[in-house]
């Protein structure tokens, strides 16, 4: 009579099974490609190890936002990434995360006190601003200059910084008229067509990101005027398009939001397995426009 033995396997099972991360990111805004892309640099990473990531958007609120980063202190999160709506107001609230021992990273951003911070990282915006009075310089024989701001925010405000210093040294251009547009399309339409009405002698328009010379362009539309020159900041493809093919727009810098969201994830994963993290990334710029733009894909970002 055969007889048959059953076989025994045998499993090992970890007795410390690793544990899923948490993280928490919340962005001035999602109503911007730019986050978004940064956003999926941060997922794509997060997923493969098997962790989480929850995202949240204040809608450029800083009372929500606020609200947010403490729910993910609250939850007991692994870290934060915080894109901030206002660089001066949020440090009393990244105390609480780092006294709960919750360490936070700054994207695009900057804060005016990074006492909280594990890192800041971002691109070298005043350089940003300086590259496109420049090219102003060397492309035109003079001018008058309206700027759209956002002034709350420490990076679009260190683009108009860098950019009026270096135009403040050629007496051939004016700033003659400035507004708030929070970096919005549908903001900065109504409010380049009020600067055009109250100086209607602007010839060039510098935007604190391409979005908000998107809205200019718009307006430019809307009052039939097509001697007005408009910069930008972050290379999106909508600008890029455009360069050299619509004279209204002259040029754009490019920022990647490949390169901030990929250092900000791996940043944060260094910090948490005890390795060293700069205190401040800054990563360069570059101008485009008509004679570097075959340099750049027009159909994505850099």
């Amino acid at each position: 009579m055969a007889v048959f033995v059953m076989p025994f396997y045998f499993y090992y099972i970890s007795p410390h099974p690793r544990e899923i991360k948490r993280f928490g990111v919340t962005y001035m805004t999602m109503n911007n490609p730019f986050y978004e892309v940064i956003n999926n640099e941060l997922l794509k990473e997060i997923e493969s190890r098997g962790d989480q990531l929850i995202v949240r958007d204040p809608l450029l609120n800083f009372t929500k936002q606020k609200e947010q980063i403490e729910q993910f202190i609250a939850m007991k999160v692994d870290g934060i990434f915080v894109n901030p709506v206002d660089s001066k107001a949020l440090e009393p609230t990244l105390k609480k995360a780092k006294e709960a021992g919750i360490p936070v990273i700054a994207i695009d951003v900057p804060l005016s006190d990074s006492t909280s911070l594990v890192s800041t990282i971002v691109s070298d915006n005043y350089d940003a601003g300086v590259q496109c009075a420049r090219h102003i310089m060397t492309h035109y024989d003079s001018g008058t200059i309206a700027l759209l701001k956002h002034s709350a925010v420490q990076s679009a405000s260190d683009r108009i910084r860098g950019f009026k210093d270096t135009i403040a040294s050629d007496s051939r251009f004016r700033i003659v008229n400035e507004a708030e547009c929070l970096g919005q399309l549908e903001i900065a339409m109504p409010q380049t067509q009020q600067m055009l009405q109250e100086t209607p002698d602007v010839t060039i328009i510098m935007a604190l990101n391409d979005p908000s010379a998107l809205g200019a362009k718009a307006a430019l539309k809307t009052l039939d005027r097509d001697d007005v020159r408009i910069y930008g900041v972050d290379g999106t493809p909508e600008m890029k398009t455009l360069i050299g093919q619509d004279p209204s727009i002259s040029g754009t810098v490019a920022q990647s939001p490949y390169v901030i969201g990929q250092t900000a994830i791996r940043s944060m994963y260094d910090y948490l397995e005890r390795k060293p993290v700069a205190k401040d990334i800054v990563i360069e710029v570059e101008m485009i426009d008509e004679k570097t733009i075959s340099r750049f894909s027009k159909g994505g970002w850099q």
